[in-house]
């Protein structure tokens, strides 16, 4: 059984005793997740969030089934946003974001993280006439980001970026972001180039765009969890480790990235990348 949550901001309060504690008393589970990271979480052409990062989070809920002795645990689906999916997990309204969120050692201060699932790098989608090819030819033009990313940031950052005269805007969530390239209002999108990858992807007309520029920074992405909770994060460990020691990963990465998915039938075509590769061999949840 599964159920889908209305958006907005809960006001639940941090589950007391543990995650696993919480699962056991309610006989269910919510899943963070999002409307638009192609491949990883995302609403099928149904309504039903799909992808690597909800696989994987089922996965983790056959473990707690067997840990609970519990054969049937309820999924309730809460839809997070870049800006909300912290607080969202913090409360006690999100169990596991199953999204497409950076292990960043500054989050840990408020969250705890799986071992990361997928490493990227940070680069900007143009459309493919505009004759950006690099960051330096941002001169003068209006970039856009998700709110609640860092991707300008890094972009101000870069060595090739601290002087840049841009306008910076934001977009509520990453397909409000490629909206605004599309339509001409910014010059650029800086965010993950996989997340870009399936952007693309998904347009009725790729060959419009073009993912360009230095790579920003190389991130890691994960799973995020409540703080503090020991048991259930060595569960989650336990289960992704033993998914990337069998093969089990790469084959969901195969699926998700390397073939056709719902619901337009198209691949992402982004194929496995040394850094992700190095994820799979040496699992790890130390952020950058």
């Amino acid at each position: 059984m599964a159920t889908l949550l209305a958006g907005g901001t809960a006001r639940a309060q941090s589950p007391a005793g543990g995650t696993l504690k919480k699962i056991r008393d309610s006989g269910s589970i919510t899943y963070g997740h999002r409307e638009a990271s192609f491949g990883f979480s995302y609403l099928d052409g149904g309504g039903k969030p799909v992808g690597y990062s909800i696989d994987i989070c089922n996965r983790i809920l056959e473990a707690i089934k067997a840990e609970l002795q519990l054969p049937q645990i309820t999924v309730k689906y809460q839809n997070v946003t870049s800006q909300n999916r912290i607080p969202l997990v913090t409360n006690g309204t999100v169990d596991i974001e199953c999204g497409s969120t950076t292990n960043l050692i500054e989050r840990q201060q408020m969250v705890a993280f799986s071992p990361d699932i997928f490493r990227y790098n940070v680069r900007m989608a143009v459309r493919a006439d505009s004759g950006i090819k690099g960051v330096t030819d941002l001169q003068g033009k209006s970039v856009v980001a998700t709110s609640g990313t860092t991707s300008l940031r890094l972009l101000r950052e870069a060595d090739k970026g601290k002087n840049l005269e841009i306008t910076q805007l934001a977009g509520k969530d990453h397909t409000d972001s490629f909206l605004m390239v599309e339509t001409g209002r910014a010059a650029a999108f800086v965010l993950d180039d996989i997340l870009l990858a399936g952007l693309i992807a998904t347009h009725r007309s790729p060959k419009d765009f073009a993912i360009v520029g230095e790579n920003l920074r190389t991130e890691n992405q994960s799973l995020m969890l409540r703080k503090d909770d020991p048991e259930f994060k060595a569960l989650v460990d336990r289960v992704i480790t033993g998914m990337m020691k069998s093969g089990e990963m790469e084959k969901l990465y195969t699926k998700w990235f390397m073939a056709p998915i719902p619901p337009k039938n198209v691949s992402i075509n982004y194929p496995l990348n040394a850094e992700t590769r190095e994820a799979f061999a040496n699992p790890s949840s130390k952020g950058i």
